[in-house]
């Protein structure tokens, strides 16, 4: 959608001029405290973007996290208050309250795709036919892949600090995926150049392939039209993103586990998979 792909450029864009604009104004020693509540309504969010690009990893929220909006609250309250007894101004009660509500946009709605029920990946079918591509661009069938039990793990890019967290974490597992005789395919439609820089990331025998022009995500019916932040198409990335999805496949070939989450920050988590498969072997 458009407007996802809108909002979510603009929205921290927003949120770091205000900012910058209550700094110079508490720099400048101008209605300091109520630039002070508008630094409460906006810096969370901020700070949960810096923490998840890179100061730590996070695969995960809760699907309504309470710490986006106790902040934006209490700063949007107080600079209402202040306009009150006119110790600010109304574009102090603006940048606040912006905060808050693009907080509550950004957690109800900008997170959430609003999947359509998917006969495809349903547990006990087989994967369609369809073809990805690996550091060298050979093609890769869906048959190859359901040769042998596999993990099929769809991500955004590289762009994406949550996708590049779950892969960190999954990464970390390699050795009792191995044990188990997993294959692991780590997919999207990114070029081979930011695959092949992210592949060597990881020392592990992952498989980083290449779903070119978003064909099989199409055809599994979890592609997200225009799912890229706008502006990131100048770095090479496609606008259109598969939605985050984990697909587990048997011996034969057969889907034992397809996590189709609808909130891109609500995510298994890499012993789930391993739960799943050890499960299916007992009962086999």
């Amino acid at each position: 959608m458009l407007l996802k792909s809108l909002f979510i450029s603009a929205f921290p864009t927003f949120l770091a001029l205000a900012a910058a604009f209550s700094g110079w104004q508490i720099a400048e020693n101008q209605f300091v405290i109520a630039n002070i509540f508008v630094l409460i309504a906006v810096v969370p969010f901020l700070l949960f973007l810096a923490v998840a690009f890179g100061l730590t990893n996070i695969a995960r929220t809760s699907e309504s996290p309470w710490y986006f909006f106790v902040s934006p609250i209490v700063g949007s309250v107080g600079a209402m208050y202040l306009l009150m007894n006119q110790q600010a101004e109304w574009l102090h009660v603006v940048l606040s309250v912006g905060g808050l509500v693009g907080s509550f946009i950004y957690v109800y709605w900008y997170s959430v795709f609003g999947r359509e029920q998917n006969d495809i990946l349903e547990v006990g079918k087989a994967l369609p036919e369809f073809e990805l591509f690996d550091e060298n661009r050979n093609a890769v069938s869906s048959k190859e892949i359901s040769q042998q039990p596999a993990l099929l793990m769809f991500y955004r890019g590289n762009w994406c600090p949550l996708c590049m967290a779950q892969i960190k974490e999954v990464a970390a597992t390699y050795k009792e995926m191995e044990k188990r005789g997993i294959k692991v395919y780590m997919i999207s439609p990114q070029s081979h150049k930011n695959t092949a820089e992210l592949a060597s990331r990881f020392d592990v025998n992952f498989n980083f392939l290449v779903d070119k022009d978003n064909q099989a995500a199409e055809r599994l019916k979890i592609k997200a039209e225009n799912g890229l932040p706008m502006g990131l198409q100048a770095m090479g990335y496609d606008s259109d993103v598969p939605m985050p999805t984990v697909v587990m496949l048997d011996a034969n070939g057969k889907i034992i586990f397809a996590d189709l989450t609808d909130n891109y920050r609500v995510r298994p988590e890499p012993q789930d998979f391993l739960k799943v498969f050890d499960q299916h072997l007992a009962t086999v």
